[in-house]
């Protein structure tokens, strides 16, 4: 049966891929750039097998290669037991691209080892570049010569690239990690450090990136970075319909994207079909942990943790989820114990600062919770859990300029995230600013609210502004959406609408619904002689005599200036809430 000419090629292309992957991945271990060469082994191991014939042979050893191969035998042997120093002596003055590479490289691991190990003994109060890597700028002059000469391939401008981003010179970096990426596309570590520097799509719209199937994985992954999470489930889909469907790291990228944007049933799900298929795997096994903390799923958890302890107990991923099982069990001392040790075996680990710091929130200890948020946007600004936490620290200590500043912050990285809009118009309301706190609150029920809280706190600014009938339509609207998504969750303030309500109705002698919402109170403990008493009243005035208003209060709409993007809000009778049962 003959083939179809697009299939055909659709083939010869994956082919083409396996063989480019199989050939960085190589070049990749051979310069000590292992994260590199297991994800493109990784990738490779997920396509089809090629046949013998189409095996690719070894890339052609130079006379420069044949000349430094005994050096870089022997420092590579170095290398690999993180001997850094050592093999840099035996490399000095190897004149192959390879081996002064290797030779760059080493200098500059030597360095972070160095920096790290002083790092670790003081896990305490350390301000931004207190402890430096010495090596760093000799390594940029030395690179920066070779640079402008023109002498660095795609491995060597990775490292400059590397070296500029940790002096902070970032469009320096951009620039060099762009070119990198052009001169060698199938290095993921170079698409990877760009990714880490780019903060908005704008910057990522100005960028002149090489035409390639590597592009695609980058666009992926910048996208969940940037909380852009629909584009980011496209283009995983489409590498899935293009031939990587068996790949684990797309597969653990869609759950996290998933976790990103809080849809944590379809997250949880991905990830046990991943722990079927790859039962040994570590990594992001500390965003599963979240997701099982999130649900309270205490069996889960405690089974994950001793499976990666029976794995690798000094993983960084390992510390995190042992963390978030003492955490869920309320044991906040070990919790920040074990994230301690994590940032001990990884000082550059983001989640275990974050994590660390809700840790330290939960024990009052605000100051070492400030400084774990802050290390957390030191490693990675795009942080929004760092920027909410420090929000949250400031708000404790009463200081609602500066929670202000960092719930913009989070905000402007989750525009669409509703606790993070909530806590805004929480922080414009202590500041009086009534008109910020209504447009906050209204957007937070627009984009979904997840606490079921915009409403309330929307209608209790009315209130306070004595809106009766807008803090009404409020308090009708969150009754109907909490009757209405199905669940029976007992919501603190469901007392608070039905006896505004009730007194409401009342005011405006509509006995009926006074009386209807005058009887929910009743079911409550912290309102029910409130009803009682409202019901006696009305059954006295009925039998006075008094007659209901037969005039409806005005219909029931929200200014135009509190619709978000002019969202039209739907009408509501005050009338239908005898249809609002538990």
């Amino acid at each position: 049966m003959a083939i179809h000419p697009l299939t055909q090629r659709k083939i010869q292309r994956i082919k083409e891929i396996k063989k480019q992957l199989l050939l960085i991945a190589g070049l990749t271990r051979e310069r000590g750039l292992l994260h590199s060469s297991k994800w493109s082994a990784e990738l490779a191991f997920s396509l089809p097998a090629l046949p013998l014939a189409e095996l690719q042979p070894p890339p052609p050893i130079t006379e420069e290669d044949a000349q430094d191969m005994d050096a870089y035998t022997l420092a590579k042997a170095y290398f690999d037991v993180k001997e850094y120093d050592r093999a840099a002596h035996f490399l000095h003055g190897c004149n192959s691209k390879k081996a002064y590479f290797l030779y760059m490289y080493s200098r500059y691991l030597s360095g972070e080892k160095k920096k790290d190990d002083e790092t670790v003994d003081s896990l305490g109060p350390l301000e931004k570049g207190q402890v430096k890597n010495e090596a760093l700028r000799e390594l940029r002059v030395e690179l920066s010569k070779k640079h402008q000469a023109r002498e660095l391939d795609g491995f060597g401008l990775y490292l400059y690239g590397v070296v500029l981003r940790k002096l902070d010179l970032v469009k320096e970096a951009i620039d060099v990690f762009v070119e990198a990426t052009h001169v060698l596309p199938l290095h993921w570590g170079a698409w990877l450090e760009l990714c880490n520097l780019i903060t908005d799509k704008e910057m990522l719209k100005f960028l002149s990136l090489p035409d390639t199937w590597m592009k695609e994985f980058f666009l992926a992954h910048i996208y969940t970075e940037l909380q852009l999470i629909e584009e980011a489930l496209q283009k995983y889909q489409n590498l899935i319909d293009v031939g990587f469907s068996k790949s684990s790291y797309i597969v653990s990228q869609i759950a996290v994207a998933y976790h990103n944007i809080r849809d944590i049933d379809k997250a949880l799900s991905i990830f046990n079909e991943l722990r079927k298929q790859d039962p040994y795997r570590i990594e992001n096994m500390d965003t599963f942990s979240n997701l099982l903390y999130v649900r309270s799923m205490k069996s889960e958890l405690s089974y994950l943790a001793h499976n990666l302890c029976e794995i690798d107990k000094y993983r960084v991923e390992t510390c995190c989820v042992i963390g978030n099982y003492y955490s869920l069990r309320s044991q906040h001392e070990k919790a920040a114990l074990y994230f301690q040790r994590a940032l001990k075996l990884n000082p550059r680990y983001l989640g275990a600062w974050t994590l660390m710091g809700h840790e330290y929130m939960e024990m009052k200890n605000t100051s070492a919770a400030i400084q774990a948020y802050r290390h957390a946007i030191e490693v990675n600004k795009r942080d929004y859990r760092a920027w909410y936490g420090l929000g949250q620290t400031y708000e404790i200590l009463k200081m609602p300029f500066y929670c202000l500043y960092y719930y913009r912050r989070a905000h402007q990285l989750r525009p669409n995230d509703s606790r993070m809009l909530v806590a805004l118009g929480e922080c414009y309301e202590k500041l009086n600013q009534l008109v910020e706190a209504k447009k906050c609150y209204w957007r937070a029920y627009a984009v979904g609210d997840v606490e079921k809280m915009a409403l309330v706190k929307l209608a209790k600014l009315h209130e306070q502004l004595t809106e009766s009938e807008q803090a009404a339509q409020c308090y009708i609207k969150y009754i109907q959406d909490i009757y209405s998504c199905g669940e029976i969750v007992e919501h603190l303030e469901e007392s608070t609408a039905f006896r505004y309500l009730a007194q409401y109705y009342f005011k405006c002698k509509l006995w009926d619904e006074a009386s209807t919402c005058a009887q929910k109170c009743c079911a409550f403990n912290d309102t029910r002689e409130e009803g009682k008493a409202l019901l006696r009243q009305i059954l006295q005035l009925r039998n006075q005599g008094e007659t209901p208003s037969t005039e409806m209060p005005a219909p029931f709409f929200l200014p135009a200036s509190l619709s978000a993007n002019n969202t039209p809000t739907r009408r509501v009778s005050p009338l239908n809430l005898s249809s609002v049962t538990p």
